[in-house]
């Protein structure tokens, strides 16, 4: 399937490892040309020496911090000024952070408010502008299965993902007369490096595929998620190969979740 991709341009932003890093190859895979955004200029580096590698391609690296509306007006304009145009955003950056409701205080509210739910609003509102120019576009937000059914213990990350579902709802009402489209994955477990250590430390002299099903054995689909799949599925939300989806946010979770 042609996922309509050859030369467009995307913005990503917590790109510089994990589902973010992986969105970015399999952008480049399909022909678009990207921009990745993360704090670190060190951890930027290697993700660019490693995009490289698996396809050929440089990527413009951009460091940066989207809590800061300055920041996401600066790799907004860098993106543009590189590439000459911008048609995708993925506003991916995020931190996870579980609490109970008594131990999270009014610092880490603002800072995971500031970082998962404004970091969406300013990338998305600096981008806007260009958006238009092209006569449209995508967006994608990042948000988690929980988001939908926030359990004890899950704060303040699933308040803010959950936030962030709110606002691809009503961004997708907003900007559907400019052609662009707004839409939210929803991840569930999905490989990681954080995983990977617990399974270095659980199961050290066993394959990845075994842990997995260990971990796994609760999920209908029997497994922990490839990170390479929830990429898949973010860059066909943002293809021309899904262009009647707007306003919806699909759960990348194996089946675990417990809502469509």
């Amino acid at each position: 399937m042609d996922l309509g991709l050859q030369q467009k341009v995307a913005l990503i932003t917590g790109a510089s490892k994990g589902i973010g890093l992986y969105t970015a190859i399999q952008f480049v895979k399909e022909g678009a040309q990207v921009a990745i955004a993360a704090r670190g200029e060190e951890s930027l580096a290697v993700a660019k020496v490693f995009i490289k590698e698996q396809t050929g391609v440089e990527v413009l690296t951009l460091a940066a911090d989207v809590s800061k509306e300055d920041e996401c007006r600066r790799i907004v304009e860098e993106t543009v000024a590189h590439y000459g145009k911008l048609n995708i955003v993925i506003n991916n950056a995020g931190t996870s952070s579980a609490n109970s409701f008594e131990d999270v205080d009014s610092a880490l509210w603002q800072s995971d408010l500031d970082l998962k739910l404004f970091g969406a609003i300013n990338c998305s509102k600096q981008a806007l502008p260009h958006l238009k120019a092209q006569g449209g576009g995508a967006i994608v937000n990042l948000s988690a299965v929980l988001a939908k059914t926030p359990p004890a213990g899950s704060l303040p990350t699933t308040v803010s993902r959950s936030a962030g579902l709110a606002l691809t709802k009503a961004m997708s009402n907003d900007l559907g007369k400019y052609n662009i489209r707004v839409n939210a994955v929803c991840i569930g477990l999905i490989r990681s490096s954080q995983i990977e250590a617990r399974w270095q430390t659980a199961m050290p002299n066993e394959p990845w595929e075994t842990y997995s099903k260990e971990i796994g054995r609760n999920i209908p689909l029997g497994r922990i998620g490839e990170t390479e799949e929830a990429a898949n599925a973010i860059v066909f939300l943002a293809s021309e190969a899904a262009s009647y989806i707007t306003g919806t946010a699909l759960n990348i979770d194996g089946g675990s979740g417990g809502t469509l």
